[in-house]
């Protein structure tokens, strides 16, 4: 299976922002946008993404939310193929990744309800 790599700080940014485009620069939101063709890529083509979240200067909560959860949520790819395509590489911060797989399972919790 190829791979793709996404280094978040110099793909997305190293600053990271709100949930919402309305509420600042750098949002969840945004971010999410930028990370769907990518995704899309991936399921087409059967590809694995693996990001790195280390080199940025912090992650709120609720820009993990909407960055990720919001694929399920809003974007409507299901929680198994986001499951089987998406892995996260943080050496600075290695509780990101539980937290970023806490937000997909909730996401895939919601929609099902």
């Amino acid at each position: 299976m190829d791979t793709i790599n996404i280094k978040f700080a110099k793909v997305f940014s190293r600053r990271t922002g709100p949930r919402k485009i309305e509420e600042g620069n750098n949002s969840g939101e945004l971010h999410r946008a930028s990370l769907l063709p990518y995704v899309k890529d991936a399921i087409e083509n059967n590809k694995k993404i693996i990001i790195d979240l280390d080199g940025v200067l912090g992650y709120g909560t609720s820009f993990l939310e909407e960055m990720f959860g919001g694929l399920i949520r809003e974007d409507h790819i299901s929680f198994d193929e986001l499951n089987k395509r998406l892995s996260f590489i943080s050496l600075e911060e290695p509780y990101l990744i539980d937290d970023i797989k806490n937000y997909l399972n909730r996401a895939a919790t919601w929609e099902k309800q």
